[in-house]
């Protein structure tokens, strides 16, 4: 696990997150830290909230820290059904401990079903509590995949988050 953030004196970082998890039989859906009932969930090592794991790489990215694999891996059991607003509370800790703070976040969800318009407030609202901000910094946008791909063929969930750090002054 690197941790190179301190090195850097640029006062605004910017971190690209993405990640992708199978469905399964059985619910309930895990997504941005809430529950949304729904046939299916995300198959993972962790709890396998794809939008939570999404924001904690765009985090690490950002402030130059490795990425979640490193933080939490899989081959590690203590890893095995993780909550991942734990992992999440976690790293943005260091990032703040780095010196850096959220400036903002912007969000999608790729998932052909459920339709997730009527979730967004509540995991935007989920989020800004993980991360302590304000709910105006936590942009969420839900895109279908249109028949293509895992997304499509409704076999996946993925997630794709930008963030905005800045240097906390001294």
């Amino acid at each position: 696990m690197s941790n190179s953030a301190g090195e850097n004196s640029f006062p605004l970082r910017v971190g690209l997150g993405h990640d992708t998890h199978r469905l399964g039989e059985g619910g309930p859906l895990i997504l941005g830290g809430i529950q949304i009932d729904f046939p299916h969930h995300l198959i993972g090592h962790s709890d396998a909230d794809v939008l939570l794991h999404a924001i904690t790489d765009a985090l690490l990215g950002a402030a130059n820290m490795g990425d979640i694999g490193e933080w939490f891996p899989d081959t590690d059991p203590e890893n095995r059904h993780r909550d991942s607003q734990e992992m999440l509370k976690t790293v943005a800790l260091k990032v703040s401990d780095a010196g850096y703070q959220i400036v903002n976040l912007d969000c999608i969800l790729f998932a052909e079903a459920p339709k997730l318009t009527p979730h967004k407030l509540p995991i935007r609202q989920s989020i800004a509590r993980i991360l302590h901000i304000p709910l105006e910094a936590v942009s969420v946008k839900a895109k279908t995949g249109e028949g293509v791909d895992a997304v499509g063929q409704r076999v996946a969930i993925a997630a794709q988050c930008v963030v905005l750090l800045t240097r906390q002054k001294a």
